[in-house]
C-alpha cells in the first residue's frame, strides 16, 4: 500500500444485526486489519451472547480489540474508550495494521474520529448520591426539567431520555458552573479516516434482528444471564438492565413467559435501530451501503480504494 504522511483508519458501522461482524473479518483478512470494537456492551467479561460479542471462532480468524475490558458492575467512560481506542489504533499502525474500528456505539465512533472532549470533571460522590436518589424517585423527565433551566445549552443537544447522560450534565454544571457545552470541543486525530455505514430496509433488518433473537436464546441467553445473576451481578445494575438481559430477568423472576421475553427483546431492538438511525445522522461523513441491493465486494473496494489512495 502507498505509505501516507497520515496512517488510515476505517470505520464500519450501522445499526444492530445489519452484518458489520461478517463484513469486518472479511475486510481484516484481506487488507491485514485487526477490529477494535466500538460497542458500548461489549465491553463486558460474561456478557457474550446478549450482546452477539465475537465468537471464538471468529476472534481466532481475527484479532479483536476492546472487548472484555470491564466487569459488568464496573463503568467505562466515553473518554477512556476514546484512551483505550487511540492506544489500540497507534499500536495497529506501529505493526504496520490497518485499524478496523467496527460497533454500532455511534458515540464511541464519533470519540475517535471526530476527535471529542471530554470535560475533566471528576463525580462528586456526595453530589452524585444526591443525584442518583433524585432519579429513582422523580425520573429522568424531572432531572432533565432541572438540567433545561440551569444549563438550557447543553439540554438542547443531550438525549433527554438517557438518565446517565442528562444525570452526568447536570453534575458537571453543579460542580463548575460552566455548561457542559461549553467545557467540551473536538480536536480530530491524524488519521486518513474511512468511514463506512451498512444498512438494510427496515423489513429486511427486523427479519434478521428476529432471527438472531431466537438464536441468542438456543445458544444459551437464558443461562448466560442466570450466571450473571448467580455471580452476585443485581438486576439493576447498568449492564444487566441493557437490551435482551432485563427480559430474560423478567423470565427468570416469573414475570413472562420465555415466548414473551422473547417478543419483548425482538421490538425492544426494532426500536433500538430507529434510535441509532438517529444517532448516525450526525455523522454526516458515512458512505452508506445497503447490503440488500449491494455486495459485499463492492464494500471492499471502496476500502481498498482508500488504502491505496495517497494521503
Amino acid at each position: 500500500m502507498t505509505p501516507s504522511a497520515h496512517p488510515p483508519l476505517v470505520v464500519l458501522t450501522g445499526p444492530t444485526a445489519v452484518g458489520k461482524t461478517e463484513l469486518s473479518l472479511s475486510l481484516c483478512e484481506r487488507f491485514g486489519g485487526e477490529v477494535i470494537s466500538a460497542d458500548s456492551r461489549q465491553i463486558y467479561r460474561m456478557m457474550d451472547i446478549g450482546t452477539a460479542k465475537a465468537t471464538p471462532a471468529e476472534r481466532a480468524r481475527v484479532r479483536h480489540h476492546l472487548l472484555d475490558i470491564r466487569n459488568p458492575d464496573e463503568t467505562l467512560t466515553v473518554a477512556e474508550y476514546q484512551t483505550l481506542a487511540y492506544s489500540a489504533i497507534d499500536s495497529l499502525h506501529g505493526q504496520g495494521r490497518v485499524p478496523v474500528l467496527v460497533g454500532g456505539t455511534a458515540l464511541y465512533i464519533r470519540a475517535v474520529v471526530e476527535g471529542l472532549r471530554f470535560p475533566n470533571v471528576p463525580p462528586d460522590p456526595a453530589l452524585r448520591a444526591e443525584l442518583e436518589a433524585d432519579l429513582a424517585s422523580d425520573g429522568v423527565a424531572a432531572l432533565f426539567h432541572r438540567l433545561q433551566q440551569l444549563d438550557p445549552a447543553t439540554a438542547a443537544v443531550i438525549d433527554r431520555r438517557n438518565p446517565r447522560r442528562v444525570l452526568r450534565a447536570l453534575e458537571i454544571f453543579l460542580l463548575t458552573g460552566t455548561p457542559k457545552v461549553e467545557l467540551e470541543g473536538a480536536a480530530p486525530p491524524p488519521y486518513t479516516v474511512l468511514q463506512i455505514g451498512l444498512t438494510r430496509p427496515r423489513p429486511a433488518l427486523y427479519a434478521r434482528i428476529d432471527r438472531r433473537v431466537v438464536q441468542m436464546v438456543e445458544l444459551g441467553l437464558v443461562e448466560e444471564t442466570a450466571r450473571l445473576l448467580a455471580a452476585g451481578y443485581g438486576p439493576t445494575l447498568p449492564s444487566m438492565t441493557s437490551l435482551g438481559y432485563r427480559e430474560i430477568i423478567a423470565y427468570l423472576a416469573g414475570e413472562v413467559r420465555l415466548a414473551e421475553a422473547i417478543e419483548r427483546i425482538q421490538l425492544e431492538t426494532h426500536r433500538f435501530v430507529r434510535h441509532q438511525s438517529t444517532w448516525f445522522r450526525r455523522m454526516p461523513r458515512l458512505q452508506w451501503f445497503d447490503l440488500e441491493s449491494t455486495a459485499p465486494d463492492a464494500v471492499l473496494a471502496v476500502v481498498e480504494t482508500h488504502l491505496l489512495a495517497p494521503d
